[in-house]
């Protein structure tokens, strides 16, 4: 027989990957296009549908030229979760740039709305902090300022969807408008105990849920494709999952205390708490929905990173101290050990466990001596403070936490950053051997399959504990001090 392959979508923040991946579990091939970082000078950040769209086409065109077409069995998606959509429901076509997860924009919108009584009943409902991170802010600015999303509010003509949801959308020729609990969960508009769009939360920022999608299992029939005509039949939609929970999927943390980080333009710290929610959901993390698989819910403690890899971005196109990612390893092994510059990378505010949205950016505790190697080095440091003090706070709402760190993205490569992970945290880091780690959960999710190892070398610690809680003190020093 021949083999057949689950063509899986991974529609990251950066660009478009189309992979094909084996019923074993294997990466026959994938293939990725970049697509344009729209930034204005105010620090907002954009993406433009119609650019993602011709990316994905020219991706499927190379991918049915690597297999015979009628081995492509089905469709997985995975996806950057809080970006903001917004298209017609008729034409399929869209009213704006997407709003990206990074983006601030919204602030003054939930300034407007941060009294206490709101603040709570956001934080017990969704289990997130109020914040224009999530994407029911950014939805509720679309309506105040973006003239093609109002009008097409008043006409009953809009669609707003996480970019799950509008990939669905085109790929079903305008005729499947789904989401599923990871990606809604991350909107604020979705209740956590009832699964289902709330209509007090989309009141708060002036959402209409007859504009939003219907949100069914993470490995529900989302309806069937032929890839923009590419096939000359159709293939179902089985899985779609949000970026960081198809990672933790795939690295099969499947019981609760197993946790993982994922390195990515951000990064996530999520830890599986299971069937139940914490007791106490008005704490300093998100409580998020890992998957509803046949019905059944797994719930997340997570806390995200809004800048991981774009902290090396910013080094290496703003800063112009490194021309490539890969430097920063030797740089930041060969530093002054007995130099102690800090990072404080508020680029966008800190979010979990700080929630400190208007802190800015710095350099601290700088001498003369400090040069490129301290500040690189100073730089992966800080990445791996904001990690730990996730991890302290797991420990503080949940009864078991794993000793094991699970590991993926692109930053896993760095061996100083994964030693330096052991060393402050304590613990093991299991790297997973997988670089499309979130592409290969979704298309695991859409084949019921739980079973592959993706971790082949660990790092342990190599600094004392009494030396890791130095480092540590010190960051929160200076973090107080900027607060």
């Amino acid at each position: 027989m021949a083999d057949e392959y689950i063509l899986a979508i991974d529609q990251s923040t950066q660009g478009t990957k189309v992979l094909l991946i084996t019923k074993q579990g294997k990466i026959f091939w994938k293939t990725a296009l970049p697509h344009k970082q729209i930034i204005n000078d105010q620090g907002w950040v954009s993406h433009d549908l119609d650019e993602i769209k011709t990316n994905l086409n020219k991706l499927f065109h190379e991918a049915i030229k690597q297999v015979d077409p009628t081995q492509i069995t089905s469709l997985a998606i995975t996806n950057q979760r809080e970006s903001a959509a917004a298209w017609s429901r008729k034409t399929g076509e869209p009213l704006c740039h997407t709003i990206v997860w990074q983006d601030n924009r919204a602030k003054d919108l939930i300034k407007k709305i941060s009294i206490p009584e709101i603040k709570n009943l956001v934080k017990n409902k969704t289990g997130l902090a109020l914040s224009p991170y999530f994407t029911g802010a950014k939805w509720g600015w679309m309506l105040l300022n973006e003239a093609k999303v109002i009008q097409a509010f008043h006409n009953n003509d809009l669609a707003l969807g996480t970019m799950d949801a509008w990939l669905i959308y085109q790929l079903t020729d305008n005729q499947n408008f789904k989401t599923e609990p990871s990606n809604a969960c991350r909107t604020q508009l979705m209740n956590i105990k009832t699964v289902q769009w709330d209509k007090e939360l989309c009141e708060i920022f002036g959402i209409d849920k007859n504009s939003l999608p219907e949100i069914v299992d993470s490995n529900s029939d989302f309806g069937k494709t032929d890839l923009f005509g590419v096939l000359d039949h159709k293939i179902p939609i089985k899985s779609i999952l949000g970026d960081s929970q198809a990672a933790l999927f795939a690295h099969g943390c499947f019981k609760p205390g197993d946790f993982k980080v994922t390195f990515g333009t951000g990064s996530s710290v999520m830890l599986n708490i299971g069937e139940e929610l914490p007791k106490n959901i008005n704490n300093n993390l998100n409580t998020s929905i890992a998957w509803q698989i046949n019905g059944k819910v797994d719930y997340v403690l997570e806390g995200n990173i809004n800048y991981a890899g774009a902290c090396v971005t910013w080094l290496k196109d703003n800063l112009h101290l490194i021309k490539d990612p890969a430097e920063t390893e030797e740089l930041a092994l060969t530093a002054n050990p007995e130099d102690h510059t800090v990072l404080i990378p508020a680029f966008a505010g800190l979010g979990a466990p700080y929630w400190l949205s208007e802190m800015q950016a710095a350099f601290v505790g700088m001498n003369a001596t400090t040069g490129k190697k301290e500040l690189v080095r100073a730089t992966l440091n800080s990445l791996v403070y904001q990690i730990n003090d996730i991890i302290s706070e797991f420990l503080k709402l949940s009864s078991h936490i794993n000793q094991e760190i699970h590991t993926d993205g692109g930053m896993i490569h760095n061996k100083y950053l994964m030693q330096y992970l052991s060393n402050i945290t304590q613990r093991q880091v299991d790297i997973a051997d997988i670089s499309e780690l979130s592409a290969m959960g979704s298309a695991l999710n859409a084949m019921a399959e739980q079973g592959i190892s993706t971790s082949t070398k660990n790092y342990k610690p190599r600094m004392s504990a009494k030396t890791a809680r130095l480092s540590i003190n010190n960051w929160h020093k200076w973090i107080k001090k900027l607060a």
